[in-house]
């Protein structure tokens, strides 16, 4: 069983940050990359920004230079800072973790950006 917990979505205005926390647990021996996704109603599910084991990173165009995804090994936690935040950053923003080249993802977690 592996579990993924997000917290740190929320409500804020434009230009505005927010943090977003994962903490995977249970049977993560060989959790590789983990990340960020996010989906908005009608929309499929973006990839929003990854990384894996040795801190390599990789960032959807449209949040670079704006989020940023960092990692702590020893707590299996992963962190998204969004900064500048737009109305169209609006969305569920879903962990997702790879152990063994299987994929796992968290319940979700709403963010949501006024005008």
């Amino acid at each position: 069983q592996v579990q993924l917990v997000e917290s740190g979505g929320g409500l804020v205005q434009a230009g505005g940050s927010l943090r977003l926390s994962c903490a995977a647990s249970g049977s993560i021996s060989g959790l590789n990359a983990m990340g960020w996704y996010r989906q908005s109603p009608g929309k499929e599910r973006e990839l929003v920004a990854v990384i894996i084991s040795s801190g390599i990173t990789n960032y959807a165009a449209s949040v670079k230079g704006r989020f940023t995804i960092s990692r702590d090994n020893a707590k299996n936690t992963v962190y998204l800072q969004m900064n500048s935040l737009k109305p169209e950053d609006t969305a569920v923003y879903y962990c997702n973790a790879v152990i063994f080249a299987r994929a796992y993802w968290g319940q979700g977690t709403q963010v949501t950006v006024s005008s």
